[in-house]
């Protein structure tokens, strides 16, 4: 995950807040990081921690109408999406870069059938308007592992269960032909078994395809087998960002410490009970001085909670970093 003149996303420095009557909430607060083309890059944190506020950033999506701000760099390609016009920023979002939502109900439209949701796609995106449309589309749902997609094609969303409608949302992604897939908590709403099934889908997808993919989930359990490289985010910030096995065996940041323990193991015994992350995320009009983990942390002490800690390599080529002041896992005086 380090910088690279090659990388396809390059973000630099991003920063969003959103103007409230309360106050003004850091919502991202100084995110850097770059994804390679055909890299997967999974961003975890506790709800609130600003992922999904990082997605909408990056695929433009916010509110235009001043409530909210944005500084930074967003490199995609070379080109600082920040900087583009809403006309030019329309022809990115979905040819070159395409989100699919956590719930398929709020993202499909649910007056316009499955068909007509995808033809849009690719009339504006591929020019492909009739017939030609129609059999893309039909390909396009038999690809996601659709049953019948001409059937389909004439559906409308509430006409089909939870894991066809975001399979459905998947195929309306891909439509462009994205180089950059945001798939922000895609399996929330789905259950076990259907959310392996669409995480091994979107896998087979960005490997046919040779597509970088941001995977954005709560869990650590989903990122860990189907990331190459993990951001961990807290209260607006990347607190830890590394390889996935590099991070997994050698975490320095106790809050990362604490997320990969809160998990369950499958060696424990049924019911047993799960290590919580005691305490609760900071408000953000008001976020704690220092570092925002420290009202939270075992760990800290008067340096945590007065002075933020910036970013730091934990090994010798810069690729695993951290911003704590006591770090674990082998990096740090601390157990």
């Amino acid at each position: 995950m380090t910088k690279a003149s090659a990388a396809l996303l390059d973000v630099t420095g991003l920063r969003t807040r959103f103007h409230t009557p309360h106050g003004i909430v850091q919502a991202v607060d100084g995110v850097s990081f770059s994804i390679q083309r055909g890299q997967t890059v999974g961003i975890v944190g506790e709800s609130g921690s600003g992922k999904s506020v990082l997605a909408r950033t990056i695929i433009g999506i916010l509110a235009k109408d001043g409530s909210v701000t944005t500084t930074g760099c967003l490199a995609f390609e070379g080109r600082d999406l920040l900087k583009l016009p809403e006309r030019e920023m329309r022809d990115v979002r979905g040819k070159d870069i395409a989100m699919v939502f956590q719930d398929p109900m709020s993202s499909l439209n649910p007056v316009k059938r499955i068909g007509a949701q995808i033809g849009e796609v690719l009339k504006r995106h591929l020019g492909l308007r009739g017939r030609a449309a129609e059999t893309r589309s039909a390909e396009l749902l038999a690809s996601v592992g659709i049953s019948l997609p001409a059937e389909r094609l004439r559906q409308y969303p509430h006409q089909l269960s939870g894991g066809m409608r975001q399979r459905v949302a998947i195929a309306v992604a891909l439509a462009g032909e994205p180089k950059l897939l945001i798939a922000d908590e895609p399996t929330t709403a789905l259950d076990v078994t259907i959310q392996a099934q669409i995480l091994d889908l979107l896998r087979r997808q960005q490997l046919a395809r040779n597509m970088a993919m941001i995977l954005i989930s709560h869990d650590l359990g989903v990122i860990a087998g189907r990331a190459d490289a993990v951001a961990v985010m807290y209260a607006g910030q990347m607190v830890e960002r590394a390889s996935t096995r590099s991070l997994f065996h050698s975490c320095c940041m106790p809050y990362t410490q604490a997320l990969i323990r809160s998990a369950p193991k499958l060696p424990d015994p049924p019911h047993t009970r799960l290590r919580a992350i005691p305490g609760r995320p900071p408000d953000m009009l008001r976020p704690p001085a220092g570092c925002r983990f420290n009202p939270r942390c075992d760990y800290a002490t008067d340096v945590c909670r007065a002075t933020q800690p910036m970013l730091s390599a934990a090994d010798a080529d810069g690729t695993h970093l951290y911003a704590c002041w006591h770090p674990v896992g082998g990096h740090g005086v601390l157990p």
